[in-house]
């Protein structure tokens, strides 16, 4: 199965807050309180602002459902896609920017679309005069439901504000083309896209020039590109069986890694739990918070033994060793091996 084509569960808590920060700040700026739009989605503000906190993609439905019954302007989607930036992506976002060519980035966007594009299922493939991304809508099959073209519009403007990052602020897609009955604010998607723009089509898709995918990308490491996908490819694992605290634990691990690595104490606080609450529920699925911690490492070790060129020093660091032979003693008890002996074989 292709790594973006896995189950989709509605009620799995594995995605970030961001979707949900971007409406709220959205509808502030028109006077709206943000309990208000939390209501019934089992969130609060004070969760969100916790880095460890994950949503399903029921709940960011419903924080859409409660802005379009709040919202004055039927342009809520368009502004609040447009808020999400690179930053907004976690490591997905990171892989993006540092791939080494345009065509693999739109390749990686498709592949592991699963992280960061909850509600939705993405392709990409070359049709005619255009390279094209389609859409497909998962939370509800009907166009005319106000919910489908809002998380529509959301992912549309989302896509371009992504893509004025990653290449330039002059970019523009060719053509958007989208299933659902012309709006009443068919003149935000003209300023906003600045394309032709049509509606009631057989597909959601945008179009782009197929020479955007043979210019250099801005930021090329090819280096951090294959971190950061060994990293979205423990997320995706871990997407696959989501239930519980461990997976929660073990995802929020590989999104902050290399850059932290976080005690129990500090874990517990980013999930707004008492350490306690935290030992004990994973001490219920039979695991610990270090068992989970070395799992992680030794996974990430792995990864980056095959697939860069990273000294064992730089390992090391990055995976909050004291030193390079602390690192060895480590990967030599995990898979009985030394790190030069792994990588060789």
């Amino acid at each position: 199965m292709p790594a973006g084509r896995i189950a989709f569960d509605f009620e799995a808590r594995v995605y970030t807050t961001h979707r949900i920060d971007a409406v709220l700040a959205t509808l502030a700026e028109d006077g709206i309180a943000s309990r208000r739009v939390l209501e019934g989605s089992g969130l609060d503000p004070a969760m969100l602002l916790a880095p460890a906190t994950r949503v399903s993609f029921a709940q960011i439905a419903q924080v859409f459902r409660n802005a379009l019954r709040l919202s004055p302007d039927p342009t809520v989607a368009l502004r609040a896609g447009s808020r999400m930036r690179v930053t907004s992506y976690g490591v997905y976002g990171y892989a993006l920017l540092s791939s080494p060519t345009a065509a693999g980035m739109a390749d990686f966007a498709v592949s592991y679309q699963r992280i960061a594009t909850p509600g939705v299922e993405l392709s990409f493939e070359h049709e005619g005069k255009h390279a094209v991304f389609r859409y497909k809508v998962l939370l509800t099959p009907d166009p005319d439901d106000a919910l489908y073209r809002f998380t529509l519009e959301f992912s549309f403007a989302a896509h371009l504000a992504l893509s004025r990052e990653l290449h330039d602020s002059n970019y523009d897609f060719a053509a958007v083309r989208a299933t659902f009955p012309v709006p009443g604010h068919v003149s935000a998607y003209r300023m906003l896209f600045r394309c032709p723009v049509a509606f009631g089509q057989d597909c959601n898709e945008i179009q782009i020039d197929p020479s955007r995918l043979e210019q250099p990308p801005r930021l090329p490491d090819a280096c951090t590109h294959e971190m950061a996908r060994e990293m979205c490819q423990q997320m995706l694992a871990g997407m696959r069986s989501p239930d519980g605290m461990a997976a929660m634990v073990r995802r929020a691990l590989v999104e902050q890694m290399p850059w932290r690595f976080p005690n129990l104490e500090s874990m517990a606080r980013e999930m707004a739990l008492p350490p306690r609450t935290l030992r004990r529920r994973l001490e219920a699925q039979g695991t610990s918070y270090s068992e989970i911690l070395v799992d992680v490492r030794r996974a990430l070790a792995i990864d980056y033994l095959r697939a860069t060129r990273m000294t064992c020093e730089d390992i090391a660091t990055r995976l909050g060793y004291s030193d390079a032979a602390n690192f060895r003693h480590a990967f030599v008890r995990w898979t009985g091996k030394a790190p030069h002996s792994y990588r060789k074989g």
